[in-house]
């Protein structure tokens, strides 16, 4: 199973059209992490999960969402409402609430990838306002492919390059 997960465009609507024109077809869910500052409506939005984020005044898009995909359940929020930017405790008690194995948030505009008891978290980065050690990069996004064994990340760049010194292998 492979999903693709990318966070705070912040309006920059041509980037998600191109990352979701060139993958929608690859990948059996995407995940828009928040602060999209698009509406609910916006037609690029079909089939693709959405949660609010800080910045998405007036919208109507959930806080989190908690989809199966395949047979792993996946929770996604933008992070703000667990204090993501000061730790994960608060993410992580709710992944076990709920029985999460695969945990996507943003928020922080820093790309990251952990395994811890057996649950995933990925943050994708910014895709257009990347912060802290790869704001170099200028924005990334990754695809997470889960099988039986292992789950991988990849990030990918805003021309749609595969990074490859960050690519992350885990145990299942």
């Amino acid at each position: 199973m492979k999903l693709l997960a990318v966070s705070d465009n912040h309006g920059d609507r041509q980037i998600l059209q191109t990352i979701f024109e060139a993958y929608r077809d690859q990948v059996d869910a995407i995940f828009h992490c928040g602060d999209s500052e698009m509406t609910v409506d916006d037609p690029l939005f079909k089939d693709v999960y959405v949660v609010k984020g800080n910045n998405d005044y007036g919208t109507t898009f959930p806080d989190e969402i908690q989809p199966v995909i395949g047979d792993t359940k996946v929770l996604m929020t933008h992070g703000h409402l667990y204090d993501v930017s000061m730790s994960l405790t608060r993410l992580d008690l709710r992944a076990r609430e709920i029985g999460a194995k695969v945990v996507l948030f943003g928020h922080t505009h820093q790309l990251a990838a952990e395994m811890s008891q057996g649950r995933l978290y990925v943050n994708p980065g910014s895709i257009s306002l990347p912060r802290g050690q790869y704001a170099a990069i200028g924005g990334t996004f990754a695809i997470i492919n889960v099988l039986p064994a292992q789950v991988t990340v990849d990030f990918y760049d805003r021309q749609l390059n595969q990074i490859d010194q960050l690519h992350q292998q885990f145990k299942r």
